[in-house]
């Protein structure tokens, strides 16, 4: 059975910048194409950064291009959201999921492409 757990998620002042981890286990994490969505209070969950099975190919809301980075390390079995400049429309529970279908550069940006989820962390953004 594969599972995410994530962490790193708490308060980060607007403007300062906050790591997020995703670990999986239970299938090779090489293998698999991951995402990271999020969803505030009220709103429905919404993309923010998705990265393809061979690392290379990356996708970004707009919301956060060139404020975030995915990125990922295969010997951890670990998925990364590096956020920056974070302001206060950032703040939610930010999940991450993977999937083992589609090609190695292939990412998927809507929730459905995803089969595994994580139980989700929250960012707190003070203004």
């Amino acid at each position: 059975q594969v599972q995410l757990v994530e962490s790193g998620g708490g308060l980060v002042q607007a403007g300062g910048s906050l790591r997020l981890s995703c670990a999986v286990s239970g299938r090779t994490f090489s293998s698999a194409a991951t995402g990271w969505f999020r969803q505030a209070p009220g709103k429905e969950r919404e993309f923010v950064a998705a990265l393809s099975k061979d690392g290379i190919t990356q996708g970004y809301a707009d919301s956060v291009k060139g404020r975030f980075t995915i990125y990922r390390d295969n010997a951890k079995n670990t998925l990364y959201l590096q956020m920056t400049n974070v302001k206060p429309e950032d703040a939610a529970v930010y999940y991450c999921a993977a999937t083992y279908y589609g090609g190695s550069s292939i990412y998927f940006s809507t929730s459905g492409g995803y089969d595994y989820w994580g139980q989700g962390t929250q960012v707190t953004v003070s203004s």
